[in-house]
């Protein structure tokens, strides 16, 4: 038997049927980040939708949680039931009647995302995917976004390559960082991180640490968290530029006056193939291919093409990505397992990085093949991505994880751990072998994107007398 469909209307849309409301049944689809800003900003305290559910894949331990009520808004008293995505159709078929699922995280293959729609159509429901310019919001500061064609590109470095240029111009800046709010929603509405001690305040998981500690020891403020309204706000107060250091190839949240898009030769390609990826690339300022002194020529040259055949407006940069060690000397001729950033070699899909490349550069005789000593939850993280093999991603998303990182390293038979997350694993994790930490930070070729950065403070600060 066939239903009577209604259509989705534009968001806000109220539509009445006899003397009631009928609100349309929405699922929103994501990963603890777009979802939960889409939600606030189109849905929160909307009569015209009702949420019924989130639903939540590549990040472990989000599932099974609610979507609390100081968050959720006067229509949702009970908070909204975040479920794993394995039960989308199930949730479908239980509205029994018309459903839409909004698409709201990032970093999926093409394939990927027809998959989902199949598989949501197939089950009755409708599947869409919203503008970011929907949700964006509109700050009273000058906006500097720092996006991404794939995850692992480089946008943190180029993020704190620009916010350390500010400086030196005088400049005060906060960069605000795309959500990882892992842990208790409620104590994670607005996020302030001011000094490593934060860090453990916030019970930051090794992914956030990632993130947030090279702007601290740089001497910069970061704001995460779940509600990115408040957080704007509260930002605002205390910078004269807001940069915003976005996750995976997400869009930015609040709407940009320059967009840097980082992209990716060691994956070239990919920038045809990824969504969002394609579509923040359509809309950037500025394009800065990073890694080209690791990539080949030729791969360098088919981004370029292929960034110009999306965007051909869009200014070129390129830019190196050199990586350095802090003990050197212990490395040449070692046996070394390789920890890596765990998003970038996990669903980021990254062949090789930067421990690779470090082993590489200062002399390493073997990798050990990590996937040897995995136990506990890095043992199911190695068989869901089965590509994974000699590094070993810095899956900390809950103590258990941690515990698990930290016997991998303890059983590994190596001399020495070559860790390429920028968080210091030395002080999280107890270690019988010595850890050499990793970092890379990105250096533009020439002096034109210095210039890109300076014309824009110059046209959009300075004369509005801001900075010094």
């Amino acid at each position: 038997m066939r239903r009577t469909r209604k259509v989705l209307l534009p968001i806000g849309t109220q539509v009445i049927i006899g003397e009631h409301l009928e609100r349309e049944k929405i699922i929103i689809m994501g990963a603890a980040g777009r979802d939960f800003h889409t939600f606030n900003v189109l849905f929160r305290d909307n009569p015209a939708y009702d949420v019924v559910a989130f639903t939540a894949t590549q990040i472990p331990f989000i599932a099974d949680k609610t979507y609390p009520k100081e968050l959720s808004g006067r229509l949702y008293p009970k908070g909204i039931k975040i479920y794993d995505e394995a039960q989308l159709p199930q949730l479908i078929k239980k509205q029994k009647g018309p459903v839409v699922c909004i698409l709201a995280y990032s970093d999926l293959s093409y394939q990927t995302v027809m998959e989902k729609a199949s598989w949501v159509n197939a089950a009755g429901g409708d599947f869409t995917m919203l503008a970011p310019q929907d949700s964006m919001l509109k700050s009273s500061k000058p906006v500097i976004a720092v996006c991404a064609v794939r995850t692992g590109s480089g946008k943190s470095p180029t993020s704190r390559y620009i916010m350390r240029l500010l400086r030196k111009l005088g400049i005060k800046t906060v960069a605000i960082r795309h959500p990882m709010p892992y842990g208790d929603l409620k104590e994670q509405i607005v996020e302030r991180f001011a000094t490593l001690k934060d860090l453990d305040r916030y019970k930051a998981t090794i992914e956030e640490r990632e993130d947030y500690e090279p702007h601290i020891r740089n001497g910069f403020v970061v704001y995460a968290g779940v509600d990115y309204g408040r957080i704007l706000r509260q930002a605002e107060k205390e910078a004269d530029v807001i940069i915003w250091d976005g996750g995976n190839n997400d869009a930015s949240f609040i709407e940009p006056d320059l967009l840097i898009t980082v992209a990716d030769p060691l994956r070239a390609g990919n920038e045809l193939t990824y969504y969002p990826g394609e579509m923040v690339a359509r809309m950037a300022d500025v394009f800065l291919i990073n890694k080209a002194d690791t990539a080949t020529k030729a791969e360098v040259e088919r981004v370029r093409r292929d960034l110009k055949q999306l965007n051909p407006k869009a200014k070129v940069v390129l830019s190196d990505s050199p990586v350095t060690v802090d003990n050197e000397r212990i490395l040449k001729g070692s046996r070394a397992l390789i920890v890596e950033d765990g998003p970038t070699i996990t669903h980021g899909g990254m062949r090789i990085g930067a421990g690779s490349v470090a082993a590489k550069k200062y002399g390493v005789r073997s990798v050990v093949e990590a996937k040897k000593y995995a136990v506990g939850t890095l043992k199911e993280t190695f068989s869901k991505y089965p590509a994974l093999d000699k590094e070993l991603p810095a899956m900390g998303y809950s103590p258990k994880q941690v515990h698990d990182l930290e016997a991998v390293i303890n059983r590994a038979d190596c001399d020495v751990v070559l860790s390429a997350t920028p968080t210091n694993l030395r002080s999280i994790i107890n270690a019988n072998k010595p850890i050499v930490q990793v970092s890379y930070e990105i250096r533009p070729h020439g002096k034109e994107f210095d210039s890109i950065i300076e014309r824009f403070i110059s046209d959009r600060v300075k004369k509005r007398g801001m900075g010094s």
